[in-house]
């Protein structure tokens, strides 16, 4: 093996799973990132919805997207930080992988039919991805899926959320949350993966990973928006309806002071570069595509200057040092996530395809369940077959509903479904 990368250790590129010597041209923190790439899993993000659903519209970004845009910024941002840019490479282009059809709503009907074996969570079905459901090494003592098989520091920088359902910690405000990244039965490798780590503390390259995925979603999906009308920047004008901004943020990330918001607002809207109205001409697409760089550079920019002055020069990995966000650029984040919410999200929730979309993959469960093997793929009906109890065989049509796009979760509730009833 070549030398290690500056600031790593053997531990660090150990895996689950010992495999046999490879060649030395590429890095191991290379090679998990190429896992990656190539995993079925990855693929299938290109038709799953991000915020406004996959096939919206040809500019809309897609699960996929917004995947590769976290990459882009995370890998740009670690390497400004002396981490491994491969590492967090692959823990952004990870870090969604196990989103189930339909986003945020579809991980939350998932979580509802399956609370008696454990709920659902996007974050925890990532890691089953990585270390459990993508083919690609096999255990041979236990003849079990070790997943990708990736090393010790790209699984732990993938783990956005370091802690079992039970451990889960409230929001600032005091609110709970069902964030958790990983489910019981997955719990030997990720005791493994932790191993040396302080409790429930983010790898530093996950730290880098969250923060380009909150760059990434409070920036595009804001940029989307108003390339759609769905959202006109100019109403931001209205105080009150700046006030109405804030509080969404606050109520839905359960953080953040009014105040601060409704300033962090106007330092955005003070700048030349923000973009108050759209007609949709190719100069205000520019334009618009201008301030969406310009927002990313100046948070980027800010967390890695105060995590420099903090640290000084030098590799800042895994757990040697944590991302300093100043204040008033997390208020900025969570502004411009506020503003998504207000006009995105809060609003589609009153709407009836959205429960729809809900109550489809609730009753496609319930089917598949019924079912049986008979109606799963191949390796998840193979999977099924091998389930200990009850329970097993209902995790497994879980990771099978979750691996569906919106668009054949559509296909298989009108074959399961619809077309039984009728």
């Amino acid at each position: 093996m070549s030398a290690l990368p500056d600031g790593y250790a053997a531990a660090d590129v150990q895996r689950y799973v010992q495999e046999p010597p490879k060649q030395a041209q590429r890095t191991p923190f290379e090679r998990d990132r190429a896992r990656i790439v190539h995993s079925s899993a990855l693929r299938r993000l290109g038709a799953k919805t991000q915020v406004l659903g996959a096939g919206t519209g040809d500019f809309v970004r897609t699960r996929l997207t917004h995947t590769l845009e976290v990459a882009q910024v995370g890998r740009s941002l670690g390497k400004v930080l002396g981490c491994d840019p491969d590492v967090v490479d692959a823990a952004c282009l990870a870090h969604d992988l196990g989103h189930p059809p339909f986003g945020h709503n579809g991980e939350r009907a998932l979580d509802e039919v399956s609370r008696d074996i454990g709920g659902f969570e996007g974050n925890a079905q990532t890691l089953r991805l990585l270390v459990r459901l993508e083919p690609k090494t096999f255990d041979p003592t236990t003849g079990e899926s070790a997943g990708l098989n990736l090393t010790r520091a790209a699984l732990d920088a993938a783990v956005k959320y370091p802690w079992t359902e039970d451990a889960t910690p409230t929001r600032p405000d005091g609110s709970p949350t069902r964030k958790f990244g990983v489910y019981a039965d997955d719990l030997p490798v990720f005791h493994w993966l932790r191993e040396g780590a302080p409790d429930r503390a983010q790898s530093f390259e996950a730290q880098v990973m969250d923060l380009a995925d909150d760059v990434a979603y409070s920036v595009h999906d804001v940029e989307d928006s108003v390339v759609h009308h769905t959202v006109s920047l100019g109403v931001l004008h209205d105080p009150g309806r700046a006030r109405e901004i804030a509080r969404h943020a606050r109520s839905w990330y359960g953080r953040g002071d009014e105040e601060a918001l409704i300033a962090a607002l106007d330092r955005l809207r003070a700048e030349p570069w923000w973009m108050d109205e759209y007609d949709g001409s190719h100069r205000a697409l520019a334009t618009l595509k201008d301030m969406t760089s310009q927002l990313i550079g100046r948070i980027v920019g800010s967390v890695a200057a105060a995590t420099r002055a903090e640290y000084g020069d030098g590799a800042l990995t895994r757990h040697h040092a944590r991302l300093i966000i100043p204040e008033g650029t997390a208020d900025e984040i969570l502004m411009l996530k506020g503003i998504a919410v207000h006009f995105l999200m809060a609003p589609r929730e009153r709407k009836p395809a959205y429960a729809q979309q809900r109550q489809r993959l609730a009753d496609l469960v319930g089917a598949l369940v019924a079912l049986g093997d008979q109606a799963l793929e191949a390796h998840f009906a193979a999977l099924y077959r091998e389930a200990g109890d009850d329970a097993a065989r209902t995790r497994v049509v879980i990771d099978q509903v979750a691996s569906l796009t919106d668009k054949s979760a559509y296909d298989w509730h009108h074959r399961y479904v619809a077309r039984r009833r009728a």
